[in-house]
């Protein structure tokens, strides 16, 4: 029989558990950790050099410096998988005051992501940035690992309520907080990262950049996992003490 209190308690981190997932999930797979806000392309050749640059963007080798200078020309958005730009639908779009613009998209592949990062993006002959390069992998594989942290424990939680036993519940609570403190470690990676590429690169006159709303969806998810961590843990340590407590009145 379970208290009522504690029944509470496991409805309650069990909703913020998936709201926590929901929000980890959606802020992995978009696009919008860091957008850059760009000026509009003032003639010509101006928009022939834009132009240029998007159709490299989209179709040439990787290379961080080609992405980057790119992102920053046309008002980029970068998340953990995707680079995004926003680019006019047709070739005169400069003539006209208020052009239609789409937004298109490049993934980075797996390999992609374990590529090394240099100390000066684009010359492979400065050497490699060390902590460029881990603070990216750091923050393509935390948030995988928050995500199976929360799975697992959802697994083990579904074997509990069909065994009827709050005995792993702790283990679960423990979970969520690992969780957490890994989805608090992207964001500090992501963040890290961003900073120390801004100081590598010259953005240009006029380009501003700023955090999106994946970013903050992932920054939401990491109190949702401690909450719903907190409330399992003491539904089982106070549940635990609950049975010794009435085991021992009823032995006496």
């Amino acid at each position: 029989m379970v208290d009522n209190r504690y029944a509470t308690a496991l409805v309650i981190g069990s909703v913020l558990s998936i709201l926590a997932t929901v929000y980890l999930s959606v802020a992995v797979g978009t696009q919008h950790w860091y957008q850059y806000r760009s000026p509009p392309a003032m003639g010509e050749a101006n928009a022939s050099e834009l132009r240029a640059m998007q159709e490299e963007f989209m179709s040439s080798d990787f290379d961080e410096k080609t992405y980057s200078d790119t992102l920053f020309r046309l008002n980029g958005t970068m998340g953990l998988w995707w680079r995004c730009v926003l680019v006019p639908t047709h070739s005169h779009w400069y003539k006209e005051p208020d052009p239609k613009m789409v937004t298109e998209c490049v993934s980075f592949t797996l390999p992609q992501q374990f590529m090394p990062k240099y100390r000066e993006p684009g010359n492979h002959n400065s050497g490699e940035d060390l902590v460029r390069t881990y603070l990216w992998r750091c923050q393509f594989l935390l948030p995988l690992v928050s995500l199976g942290l929360v799975v697992l424990g959802g697994m083990i939680g579904i074997c509990a309520c069909l065994c009827r036993s709050l005995t792993p519940l702790l283990g679960i609570g423990v979970l969520h907080l690992l969780a957490g403190i890994c989805t608090l470690a992207t964001v500090c990676c992501y963040l890290a990262g961003m900073d120390l590429l801004h100081r590598v690169s010259v953005l240009p006159d006029g380009v501003d950049g700023n955090l999106g709303w994946s970013l903050y969806l992932a920054l939401i998810s990491c109190p949702l996992h401690m909450m719903a961590a907190a409330l399992l843990v003491w539904a089982a340590r106070s549940h635990g003490q609950s049975y010794y407590r009435m085991t021992a009145y009823r032995v006496a």
